[in-house]
């Protein structure tokens, strides 16, 4: 069966398994304090192109995010994201377990704008009861979004400043973000991403990873005491030079960038196959996820020869799936699926 659900069903890129094996004898000190976390947060910084930011590598996705935010956040106040922000429908209200409400914003085609971060805010502090209420505390986006949409560079830059304005720092929830970078429709850089936001994560569990987020503090912003509040949140790891391994490996000629470029032209043939064959293409996405509505008796014969991502329930007939490609999608594989479609 072709499988286009998700983009970690694979286990890594064979450059990183290939190194595990290398190191497989030897012995490094733990929880981060070895040489291949050196040398990684080395790469990211040069790639960032800011020498003084401050990299932490922690477990997984949700463990990162929840971490972060809590750490970022003021005990009294909440998390604004988009609706469909994956802190807000996917985390099982991990954001929430550490005592931050998630105050949602509409999206539209998953991101949110400055204007409507503003008119919140602006709301909120004319609100005579507002000393009653959750504060808006912190600011999170994801780029990519939940539906493989992307923010702009100077959308991201107009968000950040009303966050700035409103005492709030932006934290850039980048578990896709190479897939996001390398898509036609980006017009950022990394360097650009370091410049804007305060904190922000690359993603290596979506990327070619075995499993792993970096975290990516800009403005010498570290929180005080983050290794006990890292901890705290389980998410770090004893065997942390494991993780340093995976970074150093994914910043080493560029290969985090080939590998989402990759992704990213697979599902571009896999779109244009969509629309020439008539598909309900929904949102803009331009990246390694596509989402598609279709009927019940259609996803339910798709679902006999692949497995897809399961997005909602659009109405009594119909349902929106994903179409997902990863850094591990061959061509014969998109070929089958075009086939297919």
């Amino acid at each position: 069966m072709l499988s286009f659900e998700n983009d970690y069903s694979s286990a890594a890129a064979p450059q990183i398994l290939d190194r595990m094996q290398q190191i497989a004898n030897e012995q490094h000190p733990g929880y981060g304090n070895d040489q291949y976390c050196q040398m990684a947060g080395d790469k990211i910084r040069a790639a960032c192109q800011n020498p003084e930011a401050d990299i932490w590598f922690l477990t997984g996705g949700t463990q990162t995010n929840a971490t972060v935010l809590s750490a970022i956040t003021p005990a009294y106040a909440g998390v604004v994201c988009a609706d469909s922000g994956h802190i807000n429908t996917h985390e099982a209200g991990a954001v929430e377990a550490t005592g931050h409400k998630v105050l949602t914003l509409p999206g539209q085609d998953g991101k949110i704008t400055a204007e409507a971060l503003d008119d919140f805010c602006e709301r909120f502090e004319a609100d005579a009861n507002h000393t009653h209420m959750v504060y808006p505390g912190s600011v999170y986006v994801s780029q990519s979004t939940e539906y493989g949409t992307v923010y702009s560079r100077d959308e991201l830059a107009a968000i950040a400043q009303v966050a700035h304005d409103h005492g709030m720092p932006l934290f850039v929830d980048g578990a896709r973000l190479g897939y996001a970078l390398e898509s036609d429709g980006c017009d950022m850089t990394l360097a650009d991403v370091a410049m804007i936001a305060d904190v922000f994560t690359i993603g290596g569990t979506k990327v070619g990873a075995l499993f792993g987020e970096a975290v990516v503090f800009t403005k010498r912003n570290t929180p005080k005491n983050f290794t006990t509040i890292v901890k705290q949140h389980g998410a770090l790891l004893a065997k942390g030079f494991l993780l340093g391994l995976q970074f150093d490996t994914l910043f080493t000629d560029d290969l985090y960038f080939k590998l989402a470029k990759h992704a990213d032209a697979a599902a571009d043939r896999i779109r244009a196959a969509l629309v020439s064959k008539g598909y309900d293409v929904a949102f803009t996405s331009v990246t390694n996820q596509i989402m598609i509505t279709v009927s019940n008796d259609k996803a339910a014969a798709l679902a006999k020869q692949v497995k897809l991502g399961f997005i909602e329930q659009v109405d009594a007939g119909h349902v929106m799936l994903r179409i997902c490609t990863s850094w591990a999608t061959t061509d014969k594989q998109v070929d089958e699926l075009i086939s297919l479609l």
